[in-house]
């Protein structure tokens, strides 16, 4: 709350105790979960200072799910608490290194990888990109507002902008197709129908796009909601139009995490896209 300008001071000066209790168990890799970790918890997330530097989250790196998590924290700190499916969906932690799945779908065989996104991690990708059909580049629509981890002046989304720039025109990976994944769907519309922290502050040109004509918004999606995220696609679009040279393509996809529905059929439309890739590759199709 210091670091921010201008700084927050708590609501109830009182809690400041409960401050430094907090700061001097978080650095510790394993602790206990006692009452009184959840009654300092508690009491901060009620203390106004607390909700104000909560509001300005996008100045600093929180993650998303600190409110959800923070909000249940009656039912997290039961004796008999069970995590619900939205519990498991919600959890988050940071990649780093190189995580490989194997999986099967249909009698299809899938060989995944999955490699943290941040600057320090991405010179491990290389030894990844051997033989690969398909590059799934996720990005945080929502984080049009955010900076990266790495310092506090790089727009996250421009980030991820630049990021898929130079996946897009490496030399090695002319021939392979991005399936590009815009998550986040449910953070955007909440944030662009908050109007707290408007696009156009972030993306000047937002201020003159227009919708393309075939852009199909999902069922009761307010305006604002299908205008911001279509620009978010076209910002990503306009690199790979850009620089194509007919030899891969980028396939954009909306996408919410945690909404098992959504990804249920994104990842059927994927699993085609994989399978003609596979085919095109083999120059069978």
């Amino acid at each position: 709350m210091s670091s921010l300008t201008p700084p927050i001071p708590l609501g109830n000066p009182g809690n400041q105790f409960r401050v430094e209790y907090i700061r001097s168990i978080s650095p510790l890799s394993d602790f206990e979960y006692t009452e009184d970790f959840f009654q300092h918890v508690h009491s901060l997330w009620e203390d106004e200072g607390v909700k104000a530097c909560f509001e300005r989250s996008n100045e600093y790196q929180l993650i998303d799910c600190a409110q959800y998590f923070l909000d249940r924290l009656s039912a997290i700190r039961r004796n008999d608490y069970t995590p619900t499916d939205q519990d498991l969906l919600r959890c988050r932690v940071l990649t780093s290194g190189i995580f490989e799945t194997r999986f099967q779908v249909d009698k299809v065989n899938f060989h995944m990888f999955d490699v943290g996104g941040q600057r320090d991690e991405r010179r491990k990708w290389i030894q990844c990109f051997n033989d690969v059909t398909a590059i799934i580049f996720v990005a945080a629509s929502s984080s049009y507002n955010m900076v990266i981890r790495e310092d506090n002046s790089t727009n996250r989304l421009r980030e991820s902008l630049d990021l898929f720039r130079s996946i897009w025109t490496n030399r090695f990976l002319k021939t392979i197709s991005v399936i590009l994944f815009l998550n986040k769907q449910d953070v955007l519309a909440d944030k662009i129908l908050a109007g707290k922290s408007k696009l156009e502050d972030y993306f000047p040109e937002y201020k003159n796009y227009q919708v393309p004509a075939d852009a199909l918004p999902d069922s009761d999606e307010d305006p604002k909601v299908t205008r911001a995220k279509f620009f978010i696609r076209d910002e990503f679009l306009r690199i790979s139009t850009a620089s194509g040279d007919g030899k891969h393509y980028c396939y954009p996809h909306f996408t919410c995490a945690i909404d098992t529905e959504n990804i249920r059929r994104v990842f059927n439309d994927c699993r085609d896209i994989i399978q003609r890739m596979h085919l095109r590759q083999y120059e069978l199709l």
